[in-house]
């Protein structure tokens, strides 16, 4: 879960950071292959603003919201009426990691982070992909279709909402 919660931040810095975007917004699907070859695919829409404000609405295969703050991470998991919220290593500076960055070949970057390289694949100004190894020696994949960047998000987006109703879990 570290390293999800990670490199959430870690892509919707790098989404931010990479040619000056200021936001970007898409849909996304995410794969995670494990070590005998077995996938798991999500799907969703995400939202990310500058300095460090993010919004990952999963829609398959169920409901959850993932929302980043500089200092809090809250998840929202409908199904089960729970919200877990975490604090953030407020310490990392994802801008600084990303924008060190290196070209490694033509639209293809690396960003390291810990014993983690995530590669970062543009298609012309636009973010791609980005892919890495997560904790559990899985190969995650997130790509991204109908991106829009620059354009103005308001804040409130970036505000956990879920009924009161539901358990919260605070780490």
């Amino acid at each position: 879960m570290k390293y999800l919660i990670i490199s959430i931040l870690l892509i919707s810095q790098a989404i931010a950071s990479i040619d000056n975007i200021k936001s970007f917004e898409a849909d996304f699907t995410q794969t995670i292959t494990d070590d005998k070859d077995k996938v798991l695919l999500y799907s969703g829409h995400v939202q990310a603003s500058k300095p460090q404000f993010a919004k990952w609405s999963y829609k398959k295969p169920v409901d959850k919201e993932i929302y980043i703050s500089p200092f809090i991470v809250t998840i929202v998991e409908p199904e089960i009426e729970q919200v877990i919220q975490r604090k953030v290593e407020s310490n990392f500076n994802f801008f600084q990691m990303v924008r060190n960055a290196k070209k490694i070949e033509e639209n293809t970057y690396e960003a390291r982070y810990k014993n983690s390289i995530f590669t970062i694949i543009k298609d012309k100004d636009l973010i791609k992909s980005i892919s890495y190894i997560d904790e559990f020696e899985n190969d995650v994949i997130m790509t991204f279709e109908n991106q829009k960047q620059n354009h103005k998000i308001p804040l409130e987006v970036f505000t956990p909402k879920y009924p009161l109703y539901f358990d919260i879990v605070r780490d």
